[in-house]
């Protein structure tokens, strides 16, 4: 099989974001499963926070040779460039993923950027001839999900999602713990993220001066940046971000599928919350709820960022957690994320499930790799897909709902007791810190109602087109060009 060269990917991608005009080759590189003693040579696009994480890691594996490095901005690459030990070989620097996923010496990347670049990096990365490590959410809209779906197929790459409880040992004895009917059936379901965030600012528009930003803002738009801080803080910008349901949020949802079983998409999406207590430039809720209709176990996520009371820095707790899932059952609950432990009814723990942090999660990366099995995977991208879209769901039910009373969102969630006793005890939470939901109510999303494939909003719960069409438009929303990913991949 033959790679497209250098110079000619780069000017694909320039010109039609490497994706249109590929159809003339194939991807290479491992066709045949890479020999036991051949070290892996990886490129790491994206080098802050997750990505430096990453790395020092990497530099400890075995049977993988870190070949190359890239951020946009050049000062977070020289500081992660100058920790690599003299021992090894140097790797390959740049400042534009599009060179490094050119070049024939790199086998695989891991892609640690921001949301908004995820799903096009990946496609691009699978043309030629790569396999891929994203981390999640996998992608940003519904629509991008697929996309990058269609493109690990047709280009038969491994495609790992960075989901890494996937792999977290304790969490996997608990699951088997519940299905055993240990606990009697699961009732419900709730993934929890409270994790204090404070202000992200509100400045007069700005540009860094120091990096390419029409390269950092890619398929985004290319807007002044009104935040304090270019970095980590797109989260909270939908046009970057998918806000906490995105970040944390796709985590302990992806843990909540798994104990339920659950394989599809739920039957309809509700959302409800708000910004509270903070005065900044953020778009995304810090006071967030979700509830997924499945027949047989909803899933309900609650976000907080607001600590437990004004003045402190800790945060409160719900079955013992402040970020992870409770599974709620007839014969008890089940508190986890790193392990975890199981509770009879009256509150007394039963048994403990001692976690790994899912470790193994980038080694069964590499391993599949090596496999050529996509069955090898701890987190392919059909199940990353379904998390992430959980997320988008959610999200979109959020944006395109209107202040609400709280009797409004008590009759919407009248079918399901439990979400009720959740918008309540977020009430309360809200209280303590002097919110008042009579002047500032929450804003309350339509149930969207979800075709069977579970990638498109079949209706609304109250007939309201406009809405509707909204909803549908951000299942996609738009990307700006060159950087944009083709109807085909």
């Amino acid at each position: 099989m033959k790679t497209l060269p250098r110079r000619q990917f780069l000017q694909s991608c320039a010109i039609a974001t490497g994706a249109a005009v590929v159809g003339g080759w194939r991807p290479s590189t491992f066709a045949a499963p890479i020999g036991a003693n051949d070290a892996i040579r990886l490129g790491l696009i994206g080098l802050n926070g997750k990505g430096t994480a990453h790395l020092k890691n990497l530099l400890k594996m075995p049977g993988v040779r870190v070949a190359g490095l890239c951020d946009v901005d050049p000062r977070v690459l020289a500081r992660v460039a100058a920790t690599i030990p003299t021992t090894q070989l140097p790797p390959f620097q740049t400042t534009d993923a599009r060179e490094l996923i050119a070049r024939a010496e790199i086998d695989a990347v891991m892609i640690v950027t921001s949301n908004h670049w995820h799903a096009l990096l990946t496609v691009w990365a699978c043309q030629a001839g790569k396999d891929v490590y994203v981390e999640k959410p996998m992608s940003r809209t519904v629509w991008e999900g697929r996309k990058m779906i269609e493109a690990t197929a047709k280009y038969q790459r491994i495609v790992q999602v960075g989901t890494h409880y996937r792999s977290e040992t304790g969490l996997a004895e608990a699951i088997q713990f519940l299905h055993a009917g240990e606990l009697g059936k699961i009732n419900h379901i709730r993934a929890i993220v409270y994790n204090l965030r404070p202000s992200v600012g509100q400045l007069p528009g700005w540009y860094p001066d120091w990096l390419n930003y029409d390269l950092f803002c890619g398929p985004a738009p290319m807007r002044p940046i009104e935040r304090k801080q270019l970095h980590y803080d797109w989260h909270w910008q939908w046009e970057t971000g998918n806000g906490e349901l995105g970040n944390n949020g796709v985590h302990v949802l992806d843990i909540a599928l798994r104990i339920a079983k659950h394989d599809t998409a739920p039957r309809r999406v509700l959302s409800f919350g708000g910004r509270y207590g903070i005065d900044d430039v953020a778009e995304t809720p810090n006071a967030h709820v979700a509830v997924y209709d499945y027949p047989n176990i909803p899933l309900l996520f609650e976000h907080r960022a607001l600590p437990a009371k004004p003045g402190v820095n800790y945060m409160d707790q719900h079955g013992g957690l402040r970020v992870g899932v409770v599974a709620h059952c007839e014969g008890g609950s089940f508190s986890g994320l790193i392990g975890g432990t199981a509770y009879d009814l009256k509150g007394k723990a039963i048994r403990k499930f001692a976690g790994d942090g899912g470790g193994t999660h980038v080694r069964n990366f590499f391993d599949a790799i090596r496999s050529r099995r996509q069955a090898d995977l701890a987190a392919p991208v059909e199940t990353g897909h379904l998390s992430a879209s959980l997320c988008h769901f959610g999200n979109i039910s959020y944006r395109v709902g209107e202040p609400a009373p709280t009797t409004r969102i008590e009759e919407a969630l009248a079918a399901f007791p439990a979400a009720n006793g959740l918008h309540r005890e977020l009430q309360d939470h809200l209280a303590v810190h002097s919110v008042d939901l009579a002047r500032h109510p929450f804003r309350l999303g339509p149930w969207l109602h979800l075709d069977p494939t579970g990638d498109h909003v079949a209706r609304l719960g109250a007939p309201h087109e406009p809405t509707l069409e909204r909803a549908r438009f951000l299942l996609r929303e738009t990307q700006r060009p060159p950087y944009v990913i083709p109807e085909t991949v």
